[in-house]
C-alpha cells in the first residue's frame, strides 16, 4: 500500500512539474512574439524615417516660404526616433510604448501640417519624384498600422497567458510583467488615420 501511494505522489509531482514548464515555456513563447511582432514594427517605421528627408529635401527647393513646416517635420523625425529608440530597449515596457506612441503622433501631425502646405504648390505636387515618394509613404504607413495591429495582438495574447489562472502564478512567481500596447491617445484624434499624402 504504502508503494502505491508513494508512486501516486510521484506522479502527481511529475505532472506538476511538467504543468509548470509547460507553462513558463508558454510564457516565453508569448513574450518572444510580441517581441518579434514589435521588430516587424522597428522595420517599417525606419522605412518610414528613411522616406521623410527625400521627401523634405524634394519639398525643400519648392517651398522656400515654408521653412517652420520644413523643420517641424524634420525635428518630429528625430524625435520619432529617439522614441522608437526607447520602446526598442524594451518592448512591451508601458514608459517606452507611451513615449512612442507621442513621438509617433507629433510626426503624424507634423506631416499632416507638410501636405497642407505642399498643397499651396502645384508644381511639387505634380513632380514625379514627390509623387513617387508619397505613394511609398502611403504604402509604409499603410505597413505601419498592419504591424501595430499585430504587436497589439501579441501583447493581448501574452497578457491574457499571464493574467490567466494558473499561468498568473507562474508568471507572478518567474518575473513575467504586462505588456504594454502601442495604443493612441484619445486626445489626439488626428494619429488615428495614417497621413493622408497624395499630392
Amino acid at each position: 500500500m504504502g508503494l502505491v501511494i508513494g508512486i501516486v505522489i510521484a506522479v502527481i509531482v511529475i505532472a506538476l512539474i511538467l504543468y509548470v514548464i509547460s507553462a513558463y515555456n508558454g510564457l516565453v513563447r508569448a513574450r518572444n512574439a510580441f517581441k518579434n511582432a514589435f521588430a516587424q514594427i522597428d522595420v517599417q517605421l525606419q522605412r518610414r524615417f528613411d522616406l521623410i528627408p527625400n521627401l523634405v529635401e524634394t519639398a525643400r527647393a519648392y517651398m522656400a516660404h515654408e521653412r517652420g513646416t520644413l523643420e517641424a517635420v524634420t525635428q518630429a523625425r528625430a524625435a520619432a526616433m529617439a522614441g522608437l529608440a526607447s520602446a526598442q530597449a524594451s518592448p512591451g515596457d508601458p514608459a517606452a510604448m507611451q513615449k512612442l506612441a507621442s513621438t509617433q503622433g507629433a510626426l503624424t501631425s507634423a506631416l499632416g501640417r507638410f501636405n497642407v502646405s505642399v498643397e499651396a504648390y502645384p508644381d511639387l505636387k505634380a513632380s514625379q519624384n514627390m509623387m513617387q515618394l508619397s505613394e511609398e509613404l502611403t504604402s509604409t504607413e499603410n505597413r505601419v498600422a498592419f504591424a501595430r495591429q499585430a504587436f497589439n495582438d501579441s501583447v493581448m495574447t501574452y497578457n491574457n497567458r499571464r493574467q490567466a489562472f494558473p499561468g498568473s502564478v507562474i508568471a507572478g512567481a518567474f518575473h513575467f510583467d504586462a505588456a504594454a500596447q502601442w495604443e493612441i491617445a484619445p486626445d489626439k484624434p488626428e494619429t488615428r488615420e495614417a497621413p493622408k499624402v497624395q499630392f
